[in-house]
């Protein structure tokens, strides 16, 4: 039987990511190997790699007690995120972020002893990864901001700073005495797992047949795998280095030959969605997020018979950009479903009636294996 989610597995416990989700029906999670699943590891073995901020970084967090306790986050997802923390302290809330923290990684957010009434936790997944996969659903709204921030007053947001959904968490002690909460999503992943999925992830967003994503090693996973290494000139070795999650988010954000690649060459913040036609239905989905001078490869799965894409430019408030009173976008004349959230259908008659709007996509030529759009300044 599966372990309950407990407080301590934090935002995402019990929940199948957005993305995961949608490649669930593009029959993503049939199995590779003829291995059975492994048991999960129990949840009070950690992993030893921990990033420790210095002390003063964090001192609005920290009691004058001796320390003797430091509090981090663990990732168990199959997706590298960014988490950032709040303290509730005798009504006085405070928020820091981003801490990044790879697929079974763990990360030192407070050292020493901390005193507080109540911990929030914000987690979010990278850009690279589309259309908000890890659902917030927290009960508190406090404030966050771009890069690296400290936020005394969390709870009015002022310029530059915008509000985020935190969930309260309770820290669990584990064998080496710190206190530790986990990140975990519905695959129930031990470390070894949400390393191997998080890897199976990104080579499937880099255009690689690692399908499906479920943290258990086989021949798909290993050839998709070798392939990449050649197409990048790297050494079997490499992979076990602690920086190939960036590698591999960086082969992610440059033009690939094959698949669909987003490039944007504006100084905005673009928005995109693709859809994809197997010849029985047709399946928009959105939105993928792709910061200037980055490259992005969506997620698209199997052999589509057609694809589309659509994506606009947006502003700090993520409201469209126009040129002369022109939104700028980069479409076509196919009227597909989209909306203002993160969304998917196989349903693109009468988008209005459903709370869609019909927006037109361009087709997009992929004989030739690989197709990279720019969108560029008119």
């Amino acid at each position: 039987m599966r372990k309950t989610a407990t407080q301590n597995e934090a935002v995402m416990a019990g929940f199948v990511p957005a993305i995961q989700a949608s490649s669930r029906r593009h029959g993503f999670f049939g199995r590779n190997s003829y291995a059975p699943r492994a048991k999960p590891a129990s949840y009070s073995h950690l992993t030893r790699l921990v990033l420790a901020l210095p002390a003063a970084a964090v001192s609005f967090l920290l009691s004058s007690e001796p320390a003797f306790a430091d509090l981090k986050l663990c990732n168990r997802m199959s997706y590298v995120v960014e988490a950032a923390i709040g303290i509730d302290d005798k009504a006085a809330t405070a928020t820091r972020g981003w801490f990044r923290i790879d697929p079974a990684a763990c990360r030192i957010v407070v050292q020493g002893t901390l005193n507080a009434d109540r911990i929030l936790l914000n987690a979010r997944a990278l850009p690279v990864y589309g259309a908000s996969p890890i659902p917030q659903n927290g009960s508190d709204t406090l404030c966050v901001a771009p890069g690296n921030f400290v936020i005394a007053a969390a709870r009015q947001c002022r310029s530059g700073q915008t509000p985020a959904q935190f969930t309260q968490v309770t820290p669990s002690q584990g064998d080496d005495g710190n206190l530790v909460t986990y990140l975990a999503e519905g695959s129930e992943y031990d470390d070894d797992q949400a390393r191997l999925a998080g890897i199976q992830r990104l080579l499937v967003i880099a255009g690689y047949d690692a399908a499906p994503i479920d943290g258990v090693d086989g021949p798909k996973t290993q050839a998709a795998l070798a392939a990449f290494l050649r197409s990048r000139g790297l050494t079997q070795d490499v992979v076990q280095s602690q920086n190939f999650f960036t590698t591999m988010i960086d082969a992610v954000q440059s033009p690939s030959a094959t698949g669909l690649t987003w490039c944007n060459d504006t100084s905005y913040k673009i928005m995109a969605a693709v859809a994809t036609d197997d010849g029985k239905s047709v399946v928009s989905r959105g939105w993928y997020r792709i910061e200037p001078g980055k490259c992005l490869h969506p997620d698209v799965t199997g052999t589509p018979k057609q694809v589309f894409s659509f994506a606009e430019a947006v502003d700090a408030e993520n409201r469209t950009v126009k040129i002369k009173d022109k939104p700028l976008n980069w479409g076509g004349t196919t009227q597909l479903c989209t909306r203002e959230n993160k969304f998917e259908t196989n349903d693109q008659g009468d988008c209005p009636s459903r709370g869609f709007a019909a927006t037109g996509f361009a087709a997009v030529d992929l004989n030739g294996g690989g197709k990279t759009l720019r969108f560029v300044m008119p």
